[in-house]
């Protein structure tokens, strides 16, 4: 059972500092030196930023190096279901989340430190998580990056061993510009001077973008389909690169898109000077990669009991046009069965462009409500969207009422794919338990 104290200090942060955004570095520049810049104190960090992708490709370094013997502690956001997700302590076979007590410790001391000087949310925890990863000892930290990359509280590392860009798409434009070349712009805010990049498969219009800028920059540059590339087959997929030829299987996570995330993971890797890993590390850390509600198949729990054994469920945290792309590709790779959307999204995103890949492909869509978010969109909203489209569509008041349109339509083997918001995911997983 979580501490009150744990829950009070949560709710208190919540309440002292603003939840709207303000992207900046200066506010966690000046927290960073009172707590004498514990960032400079942590040894080879792997700072990752992009529209998608960014998590997977985070766990596959992970499990990688894991296997390797590495201890590797890395930071994440936003959490599923427990805040200590952002956490996570590296140890000899794998990782464990940080306990409230030590968590309740450090904010407590962050705030302490911090004093009456203007913070956000998240550059608080991020200074938390900072000071924490100074400590441990690990081999590596890998870092992901919230919202953007130039003015994220995580780009205050001045010296990654690796800067990763994942695949840019169209997100958080009020946050980051209109254009795709807008938002990269922000995501390669990371590459810092004389470091390496790597730059996943990408959107061609913007390779020059991120040339420019390791050039100016005095990059050492990994880029996907110049300097490493992969090959797929059904049984996984070649990777290629300057060091590493290895046949590898079909990772954990499902979906071609999670190849390509794997194979960035890999070159990530690769491009640390001086380490070579037998190959062997790369197959078993990609199949033993866990990330939770990326193509998800939920096979027990609440919801599998409710909604019985012959309809699937599977869940899936993707919320915008690009994530819904490998969505619908991956969804396609399996065997097929009429398909349901059970569908929760923020106000903030493009319900049409997420549906525009289904719209041929949905028996029937149902929309909810994102429990417990005041910026959850209007079910109703997103009906109209979808009914524009020529999608059967009706709202539910929560996901145990979209089980039971389920089971009042034909008796029939359903795949349901819940999807629209990492936040309902992390509902939905609360739920399940």
């Amino acid at each position: 059972m979580r501490s009150n104290q744990f829950n009070s200090i949560l709710d208190r942060i919540a309440q002292l500092y603003p939840k709207s955004m303000d992207l900046s570095l200066g506010r966690i520049k000046g927290l960073l030196h009172k707590l004498d810049n514990p960032q400079n104190k942590i040894k080879n960090t792997i700072h990752i930023a992009g529209t998608n992708g960014k998590g997977s490709t985070l766990s596959y370094i992970v499990s990688i190096l894991t296997q390797a013997g590495f201890k590797v502690d890395s930071y994440i956001s936003p959490h599923l279901v427990d805040f200590n997700e952002r956490f996570r302590i590296g140890n000899i076979g794998g990782f464990e989340l940080i306990d409230d007590e030590s968590l309740i410790e450090l904010l407590n001391y962050c705030e302490r430190i911090n004093g009456k000087s203007p913070i956000t949310i998240f550059e608080l925890i991020t200074a938390a998580a900072f000071l924490k990863f100074s400590t441990t000892g690990s081999d590596f930290l890998i870092l992901e990056t919230g919202l953007g990359g130039r003015l994220d509280a995580t780009n205050v590392i001045e010296k990654p061993l690796v800067s990763v860009i994942t695949p840019i798409g169209l997100d958080h434009q009020q946050f980051l510009g209109n254009t795709l070349e807008n938002i990269a712009s922000e995501k390669a805010g990371i590459i810092k001077n004389g470091s390496t990049t790597v730059i996943s498969k990408q959107n061609y219009d913007l390779l020059g973008l991120f040339k420019k800028i390791i050039k100016l920059k005095n990059n050492k540059s990994k880029i996907y389909g110049e300097d490493y590339s992969i090959k797929i087959n059904p049984a996984g997929f070649n990777y290629q690169d300057e060091k590493y030829n290895i046949n590898l299987p079909n990772p954990s996570l499902i979906g071609d898109h999670q190849k390509f995330n794997a194979a960035t993971a890999i070159a990530t890797i690769s491009s640390i000077k001086d380490l070579k890993l037998d190959t062997g590390f790369f197959s078993n850390g990609i199949q033993k990669t866990i990330w939770p509600a990326r193509l998800e198949q939920i096979k027990s729990g609440k919801l599998h009991q409710d909604l019985g054994e012959t309809n699937e469920i599977w869940l899936d945290g993707g919320h915008n046009a690009h994530a819904a792309l490998a969505l619908a590709d991956a969804l396609k790779d399996l065997e097929a069965k009429k398909l349901i959307m059970v569908i929760g999204m923020l106000s903030t995103k493009d319900t049409n462009e997420f549906l525009v890949p289904f719209k041929d492909r949905l028996f029937k869509l149902i929309a909810i409500r994102i429990p417990n978010q005041e910026n959850a969109q209007d079910p109703q909203n997103i009906c109209q969207n979808s009914k524009k489209l020529g999608i059967d569509s009706t709202s539910a008041n929560d996901i145990f009422d979209a089980f039971d349109i389920v089971k009042s339509l034909p008796k029939d083997s359903y795949r349901i794919i819940i999807c629209g918001s990492l936040y309902l995911a992390g509902e939905i997983i609360k739920l399940n338990n």
